[in-house]
């Protein structure tokens, strides 16, 4: 794999034809939505003609499912949702895996997010549930961003006594969350997995649980192999997707160790350049 991925706009190994792809995934935030958490308008006939041509599209988030099922509501039919960066995968409203945390460690991180607020840091969790997901903090700066991901929220008094299948819990750290929130989890890291999902966000999950995870089982599912595979990221909990994939690809804003890890550059966020890509890649028009 190449240390630096050749940009897509200048690439002489990329196809002159169509190549066969069967299953497009692809992160949200950074990726397929610009800087205001937009959709691209041209995604909805390329949808369609995805679908004409026998390919899956499948979103791949730290976000929450019910979230990504209300933003694809009128194309959501035969589409996985690869949720909560890959804890629960569902298909029509049916879940096809998931890999929830045991109680004790989805209450150890809300207790650490806990003291962190004490020790005067501007941390909130979201204890992120099959059901919902569960938030002590009410100032409306925190809950603005967690709407903006977790359509399916409840303000509780204790987030550890609540009883559902935990299988998330994600720290929104109003500064950087990769230099400040991060290194506290460390005594997290060693039996389960700790990733920085956003420049404010950090994520804890089962060791076993991440978004390339849910991918290969999707694909074994499929039949799909990583031949057919499109995918694309731009920050760390990307980076076990990208394995899965041999057409996978860094946005060119993405994280330096996304674009070091992915095959090729493809355009920014800003720029269409999950739309463009696919369009060249796959032959469906733009």
């Amino acid at each position: 794999m190449p240390a630096t991925p050749a940009s897509l706009l200048d690439t002489p190994d990329l196809p002159a034809g169509p190549a066969d792809i069967r299953l497009v995934v692809t992160d949200m935030d950074g990726t397929l939505l610009d800087d205001d958490k937009r959709i691209p308008d041209g995604l909805w006939p390329m949808l369609a003609a995805l679908r004409e041509r026998g390919v899956l599209f499948s979103p791949a988030s730290g976000r929450q499912y019910a979230t990504l099922a209300r933003q694809f509501a009128d194309v959501a039919e035969g589409m996985v949702f690869i949720a909560e960066n890959g804890t629960y995968v569902v298909r029509d409203g049916e879940e096809l895996s998931s890999d929830p945390l045991r109680p004790a460690v989805a209450a150890g991180v809300a207790r650490t997010a806990r003291r962190l607020v004490a020790d005067g840091a501007d941390v909130g969790a979201v204890v992120c549930g099959k059901r919902a997901a569960y938030v002590e903090r009410t100032d409306e700066a925190f809950l603005a961003e967690v709407r903006q991901y977790y359509v399916e929220h409840r303000v509780v008094k204790d987030v550890t006594a609540v009883d559902d299948d935990m299988i998330k819990v994600a720290l929104y750290d109003f500064g950087s969350a990769e230099h400040s929130t991060f290194p506290v989890l460390d005594g997290f890291a060693a039996a389960h997995q700790v990733v920085v999902s956003g420049e404010h966000w950090v994520d804890v999950m089962n060791r076993t649980a991440n978004k390339g995870a849910a991918l290969r089982g999707l694909q074994r599912e499929l039949g799909v192999t990583p031949a057919q595979t499109m995918v694309f990221g731009d920050y760390l909990n990307d980076l076990e997707m990208l394995d899965a994939a041999e057409w996978s690809f860094a946005m060119a804003n993405a994280h330096p160790e996304v674009v070091r890890r992915a095959r090729y550059l493809a355009p920014s966020n800003n720029e269409n350049g999950v739309l463009r890509t696919i369009a060249r890649v796959v032959g469906v028009p733009l």
